[in-house]
């Protein structure tokens, strides 16, 4: 019998932007996770953080930018999308 502690996590998406604007996705980040009994755990700068102080944060296909753009208007990135449903989150359609 597997004693794992079970997880919360909390995910924001924001998007990229790279030289020449070609190549532009919505990004999920690990911000941190919650154990069973315990407090959140920040893992890193927040997207919000990212934005309002201008500091790169790490999406989970590894991606490294600083978010400032609407991620409403650009596809999952198919990489993120892939990670977060080999580990079991649920992600919302469109």
């Amino acid at each position: 019998m597997s004693t794992q502690p079970q997880t919360e996590v909390q995910v924001q998406t924001s998007t990229q932007h790279d030289e020449g604007d070609h190549e532009r996705f919505k990004h999920l980040v690990l911000e941190g996770y919650t154990p069973k009994d315990g407090e959140f755990v920040a893992l890193g700068n927040s997207v919000v953080e990212g934005m309002v102080n201008a500091t790169p944060v790490r999406a989970l296909c590894g991606k490294l930018w600083v978010p400032g753009r609407d991620p409403q208007k650009y596809p999952l990135c198919p990489t993120c999308k892939e990670i977060a449903e080999s580990i079991g989150w649920s992600l919302p359609s469109a």
